[in-house]
């Protein structure tokens, strides 16, 4: 595994709450503020992990498995150009199945931001199916708090991921949500969802909007090609 920069050291706090979700805070320099002079601007994108920011890989403890999504690291590097809080919402039933660690889990979160830099927070669920969470997306738990650890409202946050309880969640939590399909997304899920796009950078591009595209454009380069997230665990 490819070791951090001196320069982005960490500073998570993790807090591996019994009934809630995992939150893990990134550093100080992660959490940003947009300018009050653009109001119309998201407090804080919040974006599914697997499948979404990486290859669905079901039940993933293996940091050499993380192969980042098309366009991934422009879309997170538009956002942040933008000044807007980044952090990841990410149902982990691995976990709850016996399948995967909490080392595991949090070994793969560090290979992403390796690839991707740190993130403002994590919000993880590792409840499965059937424990009744409130946290397991579609329920809105981890889409609240996160909002609470950035302090930033739900009702101007935006939630992207690539299946129906990620847009799910995002309603419940009174959030926008945007989908980008991938070969696991149903039917159902692209006619049910509010606002769909091709691939992450175009779901940036429309969440910022001309003013945010224009304080992002300077830093954007032009995005990578990779493979699609195969066919997987519906998390």
């Amino acid at each position: 595994m490819s070791r951090r920069p001196p320069e982005t050291p960490r500073t998570d706090t993790i807090a591996y709450g019994r009934e809630g979700p995992w939150l893990i805070d990134g550093p100080r320099g992660a959490v940003t503020t947009p300018r009050g002079d653009h109001p119309d601007l998201p407090a804080a994108i919040l974006f599914d992990r697997d499948g979404t920011l990486v290859e669905d890989v079901p039940y993933n403890g293996d940091p050499a498995l993380v192969r980042l999504a098309p366009t991934a690291r422009a879309a997170v590097r538009a956002v942040r150009a933008a000044g807007i809080p980044v952090g990841v919402v990410s149902n982990q039933s691995g976990v709850a199945r016996g399948l995967l660690t909490r080392a595991q889990v949090d070994a793969v979160r560090r290979r992403v931001e390796d690839l991707l830099g740190p993130f403002a927070v994590w919000a993880i669920c590792p409840h499965g199916p059937g424990d009744g969470c409130d946290c397991r997306k579609p329920a809105p738990g981890l889409v609240l708090a996160a909002c609470a650890r950035l302090g930033v409202p739900a009702a101007h946050t935006t939630v992207i991921g690539d299946i129906g309880a990620d847009t799910d969640a995002a309603r419940a939590a009174g959030a926008r949500g945007v989908l980008v399909p991938t070969p696991v997304t149903r039917a159902e899920e692209i006619e049910a969802a509010d606002t769909v796009a091709p691939d992450l950078l175009t779901a940036v591009r429309l969440v910022l909007g001309p003013r945010g595209r224009d304080r992002a454009a300077a830093t954007v380069c032009v995005p990578g090609t990779g493979p699609g997230a195969g066919e997987g665990e519906r998390r």
